[in-house]
């Protein structure tokens, strides 16, 4: 069975990319749309990504490296295993440009020549340490948590969030299908985090699931299905050039997958952290040093405090566990 990483950048230094980014944004910061610099801004962290899955995950078939068009001036893009993909090679020219990162994640099924199988990263997840395919598939199936968790209705993130439940609820009976999947859905692996699920199982409508923040394997079939019973909505709000309250997140996709069953029950939380860079930098540092999860997610921020001291000590910590130049680099 093969495995393809699918990866997302952009180089908000680029001039080209500034200029046209200007045109349409106005170069104004809103956090709702998303239009800030810690959205974009890259501290060159994206070297140790490479790194790290060449020597931690060195099964990948291949990679699929998602830009507007940029190229990052180290990257060998001879590499046999690095597809580089502009959005236009996939997502409709009528939606173009596009700086709302879930008009650019649900075309992801159309990338061409992508492997059935494969794991979505945004670029501020990395591999630390070793991982087999099995930690993201097995008997192939896409390894996930199916638990429900509250999630109050007064923030943006679960505005659109909502928006997908809608369509959920449109093709699920909740009661029919964790009844299917009783075994999955209470699967002494969550412990804790499945106490919504205990709560919930009486009442008949679908809630927001948990959403661990970092690397998500899918089915490319998922995404046809999901595309087959909700083309209207994905291409309606495909032309919002940023996030708005309308959108359908990526979470769309996997809540489907999971109510499929095409699922394998996996602790997610188990060997994933998500370190919010604001309020844990020394956390993430001391987590990359001692190699401590299999897949972490440093959380950018513009409110971060000594912003170039921070990232300098979370590049100390790569280099300590990945100083060697992978074959991705020039």
């Amino acid at each position: 069975m093969e495995y393809d990483f699918v990866v997302t950048w952009v180089d908000m230094n680029d001039p080209k990319w500034k200029e046209e980014f200007s045109k349409y944004s106005g170069m104004q910061e809103n956090e709702e749309n998303g239009v800030t610099d810690a959205r974009f801004r890259d501290y060159g962290f994206l070297r140790y990504w490479f790194r790290g899955v060449e020597k931690f995950a060195p099964w990948v078939r291949k990679i699929h490296f998602v830009t507007s068009g940029q190229v990052p001036e180290w990257l060998d893009t001879s590499n046999p295993k690095i597809h580089l993909v502009k959005h236009s090679d996939y997502i409709p020219t009528r939606f173009l440009p596009t700086y709302n990162s879930v008009v650019i994640e649900r075309y992801i099924h159309k990338i061409p020549g992508l492997a059935d199988h494969f794991v979505y990263f945004n670029d501020d997840f990395y591999i630390i340490r070793p991982i087999t395919p099995e930690r993201f598939f097995r008997n192939g199936l896409p390894c996930d948590i199916a638990a429900f968790l509250y999630n109050p209705s007064w923030s943006q993130w679960y505005k659109r969030i909502k928006n997908n439940i809608r369509i959920i609820n449109r093709h699920f009976d909740k009661k029919e299908v964790m009844r299917r999947d009783h075994d999955k859905w209470f699967h002494p692996s969550y412990g804790a985090r499945a106490r919504w699920n205990y709560i919930l199982k009486p009442y008949g409508k679908f809630i927001t699931l948990r959403t661990p923040h970092n690397a998500q394997p899918y089915l490319k079939s998922t995404f046809k299905e999901v595309w087959a019973v909700a083309e209207k909505e994905l291409t309606e709000t495909s032309s919002n050039r940023f996030r708005t309250v309308t959108d359908y997140t990526p979470e769309l996709f996997r809540t489907w997958q999971i109510c499929r069953g095409n699922f394998e029950p996996y602790n997610t939380y188990a060997d994933t952290k998500m370190f919010p860079l604001m309020i844990k930098s020394k956390k993430a540092v001391k987590a990359v040093r001692e190699q401590a999860y299999s897949l972490i997610c440093l959380n950018d921020n513009k409110h971060i405090r000594n912003y170039e001291k921070v990232m300098e000590n979370i590049k100390e910590a790569f280099e300590s566990i990945l100083p060697k130049k992978s074959s991705f680099e020039l």
